[in-house]
């Protein structure tokens, strides 16, 4: 029948038809490629938004009404067993703790879906946490300080009239005052916050303070000290840095105690390379339990110790721009100072 219609036409009609075709296929041709660009735009933008949900630091699901999980972000792929603590019924935003974790999640209705938005705010509640210990903590040192100083100025005065049979006696409480005293001190500087005060000083200053420090803590354990300091002039803080060995050599002590070695050692190493001063102490005692609460106030896995010392010792390291770290083979704490 078509063939039928296309005879019956003239020659100028034929001609129309066949412009007219020309001009369909040539509008199909424009169609399809406009459709592709569209195409290609929707896809880009689809991975964008894709992009998009996958860095969002904030945990992301979306679940339909069969508890199916319809799209989820990187973050949500690592959190998995987080969505079972997570009650979709419940409409609104609340606290969330797992695994001692804390999160804020927020559930929204849209239509069929639920979207669930979960936040990480540990960083958050132990930033309270502290801020609120430190307060606790100041106020007690401030009421610990008065005490602690008149009972140190009674044992000086006992040791001094005391037997000579009986000075090892005074000897062992004015050790314990110390430690309470460092304690103390150690307590107040963390709160009121680390203030240097930078001077020149010859680096093997340091050991006859490490002798001294190590004569003025309690500890049962046999053990071989050797304290190597290189004979170079540094622009420190002396006694800041004093400080931070001293929590170094009394957490290395700590460590080989808990260990009940026949045959300890603590060692202090120094170098430069790259113009920076390397200082490391090594010890052979319990491996640490913990590692990222190493530095975290107020934390601690040992039987002594308050959890200051070596997170004080971070910020005294930090304020003299410089770096304190662990490693664990061999196991050393150290400290980077540019020089």
């Amino acid at each position: 029948m078509n063939e039928n219609i296309l005879k019956s036409l003239d020659s100028d009609e034929k001609e129309v038809l066949k412009d007219g075709l020309k001009s369909l296929i040539e509008q199909s041709y424009i169609i399809e490629n406009e459709y592709k660009k569209l195409n290609e735009s929707y896809m880009a933008l689809s991975k964008m938004i894709s992009d998009i949900i996958d860095v969002l630091p904030a945990i992301l699901w979306v679940i339909n009404s069969k508890k199916e999980t319809v799209l989820q972000n990187y973050q949500a792929s690592k959190n998995e067993k987080l969505l079972q603590q997570i009650d979709i019924n419940k409409i609104g935003s609340y606290e969330l703790e797992y695994n001692t974790r804390f999160y804020t999640v927020k559930n929204t209705k849209h239509d069929d879906l639920c979207i669930i938005l979960v936040t990480d705010i540990s960083d958050e509640k132990r930033n309270e946490r502290l801020a609120s210990m430190g307060s606790v903590a100041a106020h007690l040192a401030h009421e610990i300080r008065n005490p602690i100083g008149s009972i140190s100025l009674l044992a000086s005065t006992l040791f001094s009239r005391s037997e000579l049979k009986n000075k090892h006696i005074v000897l062992e409480i004015q050790k314990a005052i110390a430690r309470v005293e460092r304690i103390v001190n150690s307590t107040l500087l963390f709160t009121k916050g680390v203030h240097i005060n930078k001077h020149s000083f010859n680096l093997k200053e340091l050991k006859e303070e490490c002798d001294f420090v190590i004569n003025s803590y309690n500890f049962n354990a046999n053990i071989n000290f050797d304290f190597d300091f290189l004979d170079i002039d540094i622009n420190a803080d002396k006694n800041l840095l004093v400080l931070v060995l001293q929590n170094l050599i009394y957490n290395s002590i700590d460590a080989i105690e808990e260990k009940e070695l026949d045959e300890a050692f603590i060692s202090i190493k120094s170098f430069v390379k790259d113009k920076m001063l390397y200082v490391q102490v090594f010890d052979n005692g319990a491996e640490i339990k913990d590692e990222k609460a190493v530095f975290e106030a107020f934390k601690t896995t040992k039987l002594k110790g308050n959890g200051l010392g070596l997170s004080l010792s971070k910020e005294i390291i930090n304020a003299h721009s410089g770096e304190l770290g662990f490693e664990k083979e061999p196991k050393n704490f150290y400290f980077i100072l540019p020089i």
